[in-house]
């Protein structure tokens, strides 16, 4: 797969996952624990597909692939790390508010 692609893919599913995330949280709040639940969930398929494409990377360059780097590279990974961040965070809050509504 092209590196172009790869970042693409990497922009996309990371920001597929965040979205979800927050989606989640939103529903944490309103007390709809089972549809943040499934949220989380689609972001963790998502995050995974991002991290599939990353490793894919890793890889190529650990078999002696020579690999450009490029400004949407770095936004990729950038994107990649927030939000997995993000999702993490935001499972921990919508298991703080599922405690809080018992």
């Amino acid at each position: 797969m092209e590196q172009e692609l790869i970042a693409l893919n990497l922009i996309s599913n990371s920001g597929v996952a965040r979205t979800k995330a927050f989606e989640a949280l939103s529903k944490a709040r309103k007390g709809e624990f089972n549809e943040a639940k499934s949220l989380l969930k689609e972001a963790e398929e998502s995050s995974l597909l991002a991290h599939k494409a990353q490793t894919e990377l890793l890889q190529a360059e650990a078999n002696g692939e020579k690999l450009d780097y490029s400004i949407i590279m770095v936004h990729a990974q950038d994107h990649l790390m927030t939000s997995m961040l993000a999702k993490e965070l935001i499972e921990e809050m919508v298991k703080m508010y599922e405690e809080f509504k018992k």
